[in-house]
């Protein structure tokens, strides 16, 4: 077990000061955390019994990242670029993190979004090394016992799928456990989490994929999914296990499908520190553009009228944040809604349709709006007219939604109209940039949510942001952490939301960006934990931090002291021989 090949040792702050190492030779070299290749040293070559195992030439760290960078530059595409990053990180995880701080908006892109999609997709095509644990029904029964092998390296931050609503393309099987990898890298990257203190976790209950079950080298559980019943034992049965070795540690639910995300939330709230990204992040992020566009426009947020595209979990989590903000800034639940707009591929969400709980309060009610039963459900364009919208959110791909019709007629109700275009992709039509250079042109406000290679090219030359998750979850979890809160308020992403747009120069602003540049993600981070810590006390709902001797004590400065001191940073740390 690696547990007894090296300790952690940490500071006041809870900061990981030093490794203590048990092991040596090859055994020493095999632990990621521990191993440095050719940066250890003379001393350390001898101590770790290392002679002759390397050569006698050092390279350290900077020179280190330098070689990386030139043999990622070299891979052919994307994926290979994926592949190599998580070969390294399973070698050298300080190595493989400082590579990515020194270009952190280049190489996001390779462990992130958008080639993890392809990674997921890969998975067990391209699989090298197992990363973090797979759970499924032959051994959910001894989890608890599994989960507590990894009680030396103090879990502070899981990440959890069940793979069913992967990245816009669906259920993925055991792929989808290189999300969760992705995410938690970032939450190394921007809130210094260390890597060692971070879970992947797959519930794997099955896929209804019929192309991964007839695939000889898909290595998930070869069975239909666990429905009803039977799913919520066994993710009953994931909770208490967790709950019962990690009770201090977050839980960031990830890529559920729509019904799933909400129930499992919902279901056990009052047992995990827990989160869903999908839900709560998106919803979060799509506020701070939101409230960024709002001080441009020099415009009231109370003023604006939304049009939701897309009603899954991250269309509902949108319209459940709009809701909260809408509410904060005094008005009422039932006037918050009547400026919340959303459609799915049926069209309106009108309250005479079957729909899903979590829809059931955006549903319009037509004999409230007369103008509902003269228009086509799917007439977005009469929507935007008659519903007088001035911001569209997209969270589906699904015809690319924007078209020069909608933008014109939500031009006749703003002069900036804000459209922000959320969805997973991979690549965008040429057509469709190119209407964005218009309507940029035209003086409408945008941000994407993720990468792609067309649309990256537009940031170059045009005022357009990146409205991505990477700039909640990573800060939510830190304010989470260091605060103490035994429970996540919805208010959080709220605090989440305003602290980001605040980031926001008065230069930035006046070239129409509604968000940070990715490579300012680290100080977002940082900002974003503070708010979040700091909206905890506001509700009093923050605790001791249990994972520092210094305690915050409710006071902003002593909680911006620890936030900066318990981050991890990608150096290497002394190794002390046993």
């Amino acid at each position: 077990m690696s547990g007894n090949l090296y300790r952690f040792k940490y500071d006041e702050y809870g900061n990981t000061r030093e490794i203590v190492v048990y092991a040596s030779g090859a055994s020493a070299r095999s632990c990621s955390y521990v191993n440095r290749g050719t940066a250890f040293t003379p001393e350390e070559r001898e101590v770790f019994a290392l002679q002759a195992t390397l050569p006698p030439g050092m390279r350290g760290l900077s020179a280190q990242v330098e070689s990386s960078k030139s043999k990622v530059e070299n891979k052919g595409d994307d994926i290979e670029k994926y592949i190599f990053m998580r070969s390294l990180f399973d070698r050298n995880a300080t190595l493989a993190h400082a590579l990515i701080a020194s270009d952190i908006e280049n190489y996001m892109k390779i462990i992130y979004t958008p080639t993890v999609g392809l990674a997921v997709q890969k998975y067990s095509s391209m699989f090298r090394q197992a990363n973090g644990l797979h759970f499924y029904p032959g051994n959910i029964d001894r989890a608890e016992d599994i989960l507590r092998r990894f009680s030396h390296r103090d879990i502070r931050i899981s990440v959890v799928t069940d793979n069913q609503g992967v990245l816009g393309i669906g259920d993925q099987g055991a792929g989808g456990i290189a999300i969760c990898l992705g995410k938690l890298m970032l939450y190394s990257q921007a809130a210094g989490i260390a890597p060692w203190h971070c879970l992947p976790i797959s519930l794997d209950v099955g896929t209804n994929n019929e192309k991964l079950l007839s695939d000889n080298q898909y290595l998930g559980w070869r069975h239909e999914r666990l429905e009803g019943e039977e799913y919520l034992s066994f993710v009953g049965r994931f909770v208490r296990a967790f709950r019962n070795v990690f009770p201090n540690a977050l839980c960031q639910w990830e890529d559920f499908s729509q019904q799933n995300a909400f129930s499992i939330s919902n279901a056990f709230v009052d047992e995990l520190i827990s989160f869903n990204d999908d839900i709560q992040g998106t919803g979060s992020v799509a506020l701070a553009a939101i409230l960024s566009a709002m001080k441009i426009k020099n415009e009231k947020l109370i003023d604006q009228r939304f049009l939701i595209q897309g009603a899954g979990v991250a269309g509902v989590g949108a319209g459940e944040q709009l809701l909260i903000a809408l509410k904060d800034k005094g008005l009422s639940e039932v006037e918050a809604l009547d400026r919340i707009f959303m459609v799915d591929s049926k069209g309106l969400i009108t309250s005479d349709r079957s729909l899903l709980l979590c829809k059931k309060k955006f549903a319009k009610e037509k004999n409230i709006c007369d103008w509902l039963s003269e228009i086509d459900p799917v007439d977005i364009p009469s929507i935007i007219r008659n519903g007088c919208i001035t911001v569209l959110i997209g969270t589906t791909g699904q015809d690319f939604f924007f078209n020069r019709e909608m933008i014109n007629e939500a031009k006749k109700n703003t002069k900036h109209p804000l459209i922000l275009p959320l969805f997973h992709h991979y690549s965008a039509p040429e057509a469709f940039c190119q209407n964005v250079r218009q309507w940029n042109k035209e003086g409408v406000l945008m941000a994407t949510g993720n990468p792609c290679s067309t649309v990256d090219g537009l940031s170059d030359s045009f005022n357009i942001s990146q409205c991505n998750n990477a700039f909640i979850f990573p800060g939510v979890g830190l304010g989470i952490l260091t605060s103490g809160a035994r429970e996540v308020l919805p208010e959080f992403f709220t605090a989440a939301a305003y602290a980001i747009a605040d980031l926001m120069s008065s230069p930035e602003l006046e070239k129409g960006l509604l968000m940070p540049p990715m490579n300012n993600i680290r100080n977002v981070a940082k900002e974003v934990a503070l708010a979040v810590a700091m909206c905890a006390v506001k509700h009093g709902v923050s605790r001791p931090c249990l994972y520092s001797d210094f305690q915050h004590n409710n006071d902003e400065a002593r909680m911006r002291t620890l936030i900066d001191k318990i981050r991890w940073k990608p150096e290497y740390l002394p190794l002390v021989p046993m």
